[in-house]
Parts: structure tokens; sequence; C-alpha cells
């Protein structure tokens, strides 16, 4: 594996890791410390109710985690922000428009077009094949050819690169 290509993927987990995992305990743990010691310790009210940092945690674990799972929810199937995210998803990834190396490649795309080029035979030695079923048969056939050459179908999105402002096939 070429050098430059284990640091991408070294970079790549990194950030997931972080973002994910480390980044998530410590910002809870920062936000429970933050504001139990600097605004609960402070007010007299608050602290006769949560008089111990564990209960105050314990509270706020009740509370948060189902306000979490709500917006959670909501980010998902309520609203039009999980959307707009895999749009960007789509954009960026090449394989919405080419096939993805692997078993899709090896083996069951060849696979469709045989079984398409077999069809086509069957379905033209009995005579059901007309001229407009026979060109869209064609038709799919040199569109899977070109997905087995590593080629792209369809027309990628396009997004705007931002230090020239110009317009780019992904």
């Amino acid at each position: 594996m070429k050098v430059s290509k284990l640091v991408f993927r070294m970079w790549y987990y990194f950030r997931v890791g972080y973002s994910t995992y480390l980044s998530f305990l410590l910002g809870l743990a920062t936000t429970l410390v933050t504001v139990y010691y600097l605004a609960i310790n402070n007010i007299p009210m608050l602290q006769a109710i949560f008089p111990h940092f564990a209960i105050f945690v314990i509270a706020a674990l009740v509370v948060g985690i189902p306000t979490a799972c709500l917006i959670g929810w909501y980010h998902l199937k309520g609203s039009s922000l999980w959307e707009s995210e895999i749009d960007i998803g789509v954009e960026a990834n090449p394989y919405y428009y080419k096939l993805q190396p692997g078993h899709m490649t090896e083996a069951f795309t060849p696979l469709y077009l045989e079984l398409l080029r077999g069809l086509k035979k069957i379905l033209a030695k009995e005579g059901m094949l007309s001229e407009e079923e026979k060109k869209r048969i064609e038709d799919l056939e040199k569109k899977i050819e070109i997905l087995m050459k590593g080629g792209y179908l369809g027309v990628p999105r396009k997004k705007v690169n931002l230090r020239t402002r110009e317009h780019a096939s992904i």
C-alpha cells in the first residue's frame, strides 16, 4: 500500500474515532462538569435540588438521553435535514454512477449481462421480441458493458468548486 494511501486511511480512521467517540465523551463530560460547577453550584435553589454532582449527572442523563433520541428522530424522520445529507453523499460518491469494485464487478454484473443475453436469445427464438424491446435490451447490454469496463453511467450532479466558483461534475 502506498504511503499516501495509508496516511489518508489513518486520517479517516482518526476523524471517525475522534468525532464519533472521543469528542462525544469529552463533550458530554465537559458539559456536565461546566454546568454543575459553574451554574448549579452558584445558584442556591438549584444546589438544593442537586446537592451532589452524581445526582445532577443522573438527572441530566434521564432527561438528556430521551431528548437526544427525539432530536435524532426528528433529524432522520421529521425534517429534510437527513435528505440533504444524503444528497451531499450522492454528490460526493462516484459509485452512484459506476460499479463498485469487488463482487458487483466480478460476479453479479457479468451474471446480469449473461442472463440478459440469454433471455434475449430465448425471446428472439420464440418470436416474442419486438424491435423496440430488442433495442431496449441492446441499450441495457451496452450500459452494462460500459460499467464493466469501469465507465460511468448517468450524469453526476454538479457541485460548485468553492475556490473557483465553477461547476464541476463529480
